[in-house]
This record gives C-alpha cells, sequence and structure tokens, in this order.
C-alpha cells in the first residue's frame, strides 16, 4: 500500500476552490499584455482595459479546466521517457536559476561560470534519483540577454535528462524553443515527446507580467508543458492564514490556466508553485518552514482535486552551508512532498532561500530522494506467507544472509545509500579518514566528475546546437562564448 498524506478535507478544498472562483469573478487579475487582455476578453471575460484587469468568470474557468491533460510524459534528449506525471508518481528535479553557488573549497557562495554550470550537469548526469536536470545556475561570463538560452545549451549538451528551465524575456523564448527543435527535429516530434518545462510565475498578488503571459502563450503554441509558479507570500503579499494563502495561490494559478488553455487546448501543465511563509522578524522567505512545506502539499491536493499533476519548490534549505539545517529542511520537505505525491518535487541542491546550488547538496539531496522513492513504495508481502518456513531455516542456519529469500528480495525491500551517507561503526569511520558529511559528498563529486562519459547526441545535432547558440550570442553582442570543456 502507497503511503499517503493529507492535509485537507474534502468539503475544505471545495471551499477554497470556489472563493478562488469568486477572486476571479469579482477581484480579477491585472493582465499587462493587452493581446492576452483581448482573448480573455473574446472569450467572456469582462475587461477594464485602463486598469488592464480580467475578471475571469466561472464557466471559462471550467471549460478550461475540460481541457487541461491529467498527466503527461517525459523525454530525454534521445527520446525515452523519464517521467510519467500520474497520480501520485512523484519525480525530483533541481532548484533552478541560482544566483550563487557555494564553493566546497572556500565554503563561500560565489557567482557562478561557465565551467561551475559544466560541473552541474555532469554530476546531474550521475543521480539516479534526480530524474530531470533544471537550469540551476546563472553563469555570469556570458551577456544578460542570453543568459536563459545559454543555460538551456548546456545542459542540451552535456547531460541527456529533460530539462526544467524558464526565460526571463520575450525574445529568449524563440532560441529556447529552437534549441529543442534542433535535439527533436520537428516541432510535432517536440509535441510528442516534450523535453522541456518551462516555469511561468504570475506575480503575487493577482498578477501577470507582459514577460510571463507572453512565455505562457508561447509555450503553449507549441505544446511545451508549463508549470506555474504562483508566490503567495503568507503575512506580507498575501493572507496570514494558510487557507487565505491557499485561495489566493488557487485564483492566481487558475488564471494561468485559462490562458494556456484558450491559446492552445490540451497544453500539459502542472498545478506548482513556490509560496512561502513571511518570517516578520527578519523579513524573509523561509522555504524550510514547516508551514511553506504545508501550503505546498495542500496545494498539491487542489491540483490533484481538479485532476492536475503537481509541482512544488520544498525540497530544499535556507542554511547558508551544507549543515544539519540544510539536511533537516530537506528531508523534512522531500519527505512531506512524497507522501502528498506531487509529480515534480523541486528544490535539491538549493540554499539560501532559493538563490544559491551546491554541487555537494545536490549528491546529499540526491540520496534523500532515494529514501523517499522506497518510502512511497511501501510495504508490500513478498512471499512472507507462511511463514514458518523462513523462520526455521533462520534457526537452522542462525541467520539468512543467503538465504535465496534474501537474495531475491534483498535491493527491492532495502535502500542502500551511496559513500555520501556512513553507515560505518566508528572504528571503520576513524579508518577511513573520519570524513564529515560534506568531504564524503565533495568526494561524490570529484568522482562523478572523473567518470562522466559525454552524453549520446549525434555530434550533427551538437554542432547546430553550438551553431545556433553562437549566433544568439553575436546578436547580442558577445563575439565569443566561453570555451566548453
Amino acid at each position: 500500500m502507497r503511503p499517503k498524506l493529507k492535509f485537507l478535507s474534502s468539503d475544505l478544498i471545495k471551499k477554497i476552490f470556489a472563493e478562488g472562483i469568486d477572486v476571479l469573478e469579482n477581484i480579477g487579475v491585472e493582465l499587462n499584455n493587452p493581446e492576452l487582455l483581448s482573448l480573455l476578453g473574446d472569450h467572456g471575460a469582462r475587461i477594464d482595459v485602463d486598469k488592464s484587469r480580467a475578471y475571469i468568470p466561472e464557466p471559462l474557468v471550467n471549460k478550461a479546466l475540460k481541457s487541461v491533460p491529467n498527466s503527461f510524459a517525459l523525454f530525454d534528449t534521445l527520446g525515452q521517457q523519464t517521467h510519467d506525471f500520474r497520480k501520485y508518481n512523484i519525480h525530483f528535479t533541481p532548484g533552478s536559476a541560482a544566483l550563487n553557488i557555494l564553493d566546497h573549497k572556500t565554503q563561500k557562495i560565489r557567482k557562478p561560470l561557465t565551467e561551475d554550470y559544466i560541473q552541474y550537469t555532469k554530476v546531474i548526469s550521475s543521480l539516479e534519483n534526480i530524474a530531470s536536470q533544471s537550469t540551476a545556475l546563472i553563469p555570469i561570463d556570458v551577456v544578460g540577454n542570453i543568459a536563459d538560452s545559454y543555460r538551456l545549451y548546456l545542459s542540451l549538451m552535456f547531460c541527456d535528462k529533460p530539462v526544467v528551465t524558464g526565460a526571463f524575456t520575450i525574445k529568449a523564448f524563440e532560441i529556447m524553443k529552437d534549441l529543442q527543435l534542433a535535439v527533436r527535429g520537428t516541432a510535432a516530434a517536440l509535441k510528442e515527446k516534450p523535453l522541456t518545462i518551462f516555469s511561468c510565475c504570475p506575480t503575487s498578488p493577482l498578477k501577470w507580467s507582459d514577460v510571463t503571459s507572453q512565455n505562457l502563450a508561447d509555450c503553449a503554441r507549441f505544446s511545451i508543458p508549463v508549470e506555474f509558479i504562483s508566490m503567495p507570500l503568507s503575512g506580507l503579499v498575501a493572507p496570514v492564514t494558510l487557507t487565505g494563502t491557499l485561495i489566493q495561490h488557487t485564483a492566481e494559478t487558475l488564471s494561468g490556466v485559462v490562458i494556456s488553455q484558450l491559446v492552445n487546448p490540451g497544453t500539459p501543465i502542472l498545478w506548482g508553485g513556490s509560496p512561502a511563509a513571511f518570517d516578520m522578524r527578519y523579513e524573509t522567505t523561509p522555504m524550510g518552514a514547516i508551514e511553506t512545506m504545508m501550503i505546498d502539499c495542500a496545494c498539491n491536493e487542489i491540483g490533484k482535486f481538479l485532476n492536475i499533476p503537481t509541482q512544488a519548490y520544498i525540497s530544499l534549505s535556507d542554511a547558508k552551508l551544507l549543515d544539519a539545517q540544510a539536511g533537516l529542511e530537506s528531508g523534512i520537505g522531500a519527505t512531506l512532498a512524497s507522501l502528498a505525491g506531487i509529480n515534480n518535487i523541486s528544490g535539491p541542491g538549493m540554499l539560501d532561500f532559493e538563490s544559491c546550488q551546491s554541487l555537494e547538496k545536490l549528491v546529499l539531496d540526491n540520496e534523500i530522494a532515494g529514501m523517499c522513492l522506497r518510502l512511497v513504495d511501501g510495504i508490500t508481502p513478498r512471499e512472507d506467507f507462511p511463514i514458518l518456513p523462513l523462520l526455521e531455516e533462520l534457526l537452522k542456519e542462525d541467520h539468512l544472509l543467503i538465504s535465496s529469500h534474501t537474495r531475491k528480495y534483498l535491493k527491492q525491500e532495502h535502500y542502500f545509500p551511496g559513500p555520501a551517507i556512513d553507515r560505518a561503526n566508528r572504528e571503520r569511520w576513524a579508518e577511513e579518514g573520519s570524513l564529515t558529511l560534506g568531504e564524503r559528498a565533495h568526494n561524490e563529486v570529484n568522482r562523478m566528475l572523473a567518470e562522466y562519459k559525454p552524453t549520446s547526441l549525434p555530434d550533427t545535432v551538437k554542432s547546430d546546437l553550438k551553431n545556433r547558440m553562437q549566433a544568439e550570442a553575436v546578436n547580442n553582442g558577445q563575439e565569443n562564448l566561453p570555451a566548453l570543456d
């Protein structure tokens, strides 16, 4: 039996959804995109042009919800399926768009470079429990106008896993779409086997910028999956109560659902977000707060009520180093998310309020993910009835280490973490150097980098990617891209 966790009753979910509808009808959303504002008006929304505001009626919401796929799949660069966002299936992906990286050598944060991003992709390639990569770091050695497409380019060049990404400008979408087409070949092939998920972020409270709404529309036109990242902050730009925050998140996300489905009915989406509690003492948005995690899990329940696959930023930490706090917050978040059945669990590797990535923390989080994947597999009888023959064998042999039953089911029943997790006795731990968690994780990073094998993309595709990215760089004033390893 798969263990499950729930925070909301069915009646409470229905009330939250009804309130979200009421918000859209009577308060509406600000939409700073005239074309999309007009599109909503053409389909029955009341439009206040002077305020760039759309008041979205319930029938329009319900019609949009009917066209949303209840699941979809992701595929790697070679066209092999890696994800199935169905029901309570879970997948882990690193946190995205960090401005900093934690340097293991100095234990200081610094701005990442292309070399750091490449090392990140190589490590991700080796992490068996992290199903996808994300455009996790923003290298500073390229001009800002190509930062979005450059990250996707590096991901496709060095790692076969699908990519969770996004764009901070309208222009960036075109080249990012072209990079995907270079891998898939045709728009039809890309639609059939999606390679990326784009994060599209409404601004709390109840607002879509021109950039994010246009990114959403552009993704919809090419059937590129989208995850909605609504970010209401309880007590700051959302009600202080968790229920009030959930209502606002529901309204903001429903507005995105309507836009995506009006542009292209059937566009695959994830009901996601990065809501957070607001700590008024420090004026911070703690992603490791238990209230943040509760909101994330409850948002997931609302998405499942609507039969939409889900996402959340939850398996991450506000710690500044790879310390006990980092493990505490990431472990609790990943466990709750797994039990709740959040389909795309975002956050591994992240520290410092979603602003910093750590390769060593990615190694730790991969082990947390492995434990969580085992957790949700639950407890299943495996030739345990009747138990008498097995216990008779135990009494006869004094152990079951080489029993056929043990050998048959050992790897199904038990998750064995890698060297980053210490399970040795104290004497062996001392003999092997008395290494700390950070040192063990760093050794794993070095091993993965040394054993990295290039992706299986044909050289012709890699050359096409390089040529498209180089042309985009020149168009934006950078004659030469950083040399790739």
